[in-house]
């Protein structure tokens, strides 16, 4: 397996022109069925206006929590689904912290504790068989390197951590407010909540993320927010994104 260059730059997507229909997707945590299910409703939805060119834009965290981390991996690394629709997957912090876990265990042991055991399992392992967790992580990080395929490992690695599409921007969790998009940190990109949940983004746009997990998705201050705690309550979101406004699928 490959080793991924230390530290990963991840890029950032400008589209040169608006896009007239975006489905953004929020944290998909591990749940394939709710993202099948919800793909095909997307399909259904688009079948009538492929002619604008309609891309779905993933908002990040495939991994953890949810039963199935590697299905959904492999799904979404695979380049053509037949439909004519247009994909990006965008990183979340799940997914960065799975890749530096997988090359570094332990120095990212936190990822465990994110959801990572059901992670594991969708790869074959069981974090029960490495019960002192310290002694184990470089046992445990060898068996996950044999484990997790090349192409999945090129996947999480060259996931863009955000894209602008005139002025909606497209990231994780959000932005640090009043920072130029060119000034802003990764980190921030993928792991902030305040001030940006409280305050909105402070620059004349709208962020559309997940990351903040609810029951219902909020439309705040310059910010809608589509995390809706797929994996507990098996409700997985989209929004219709088009040069009119932004409505549910």
């Amino acid at each position: 397996m490959t080793l991924p260059a230390q530290p990963i730059l991840r890029q950032r997507l400008t589209l040169s022109a608006e896009r007239p229909l975006i489905y953004a997707i929020g944290d998909v945590h591990g749940s394939l069925d709710a993202l099948l299910a919800l793909e095909e409703r997307i399909r259904r939805d688009a079948a009538g206006r492929m002619s604008e060119q309609p891309l779905i834009l993933y908002l990040g965290d495939y991994v953890d929590r949810g039963p199935a981390s590697a299905a959904v991996v492999e799904h979404l690394a695979t380049p053509d689904h037949g439909d004519g629709i247009a994909r990006i997957a965008l990183c979340g912090n799940h997914d960065d912290t799975f890749l530096k876990f997988i090359f570094n265990p332990h120095q990212h042991l936190r990822w465990l504790d994110y959801g990572g055991d059901a992670t594991l399992r969708s790869y074959g392992l069981d974090l029960a068989d490495y019960p002192d967790r310290d002694a184990a992580m470089y046992t445990l990080g060898e068996d996950l390197r044999r484990a997790v395929p090349q192409h999945h490992v090129d996947f999480l690695q060259n996931l863009p951590i955000a894209l602008a599409s005139g002025d909606r921007l497209f990231v994780h969790a959000g932005i640090m407010p009043g920072i130029p998009l060119a000034h802003q940190e990764d980190h921030d990109l993928i792991w902030i909540r305040e001030p940006f949940l409280s305050e909105g983004p402070g620059l004349p746009l709208t962020v559309i993320h997940g990351h903040t997990a609810g029951r219902e998705p909020v439309f705040g201050k310059g910010r809608i927010c589509i995390d809706t705690t797929c994996y507990a309550t098996g409700r997985l979101t989209a929004l219709k994104v088009t040069l009119a406004g932004a409505d549910l699928v």
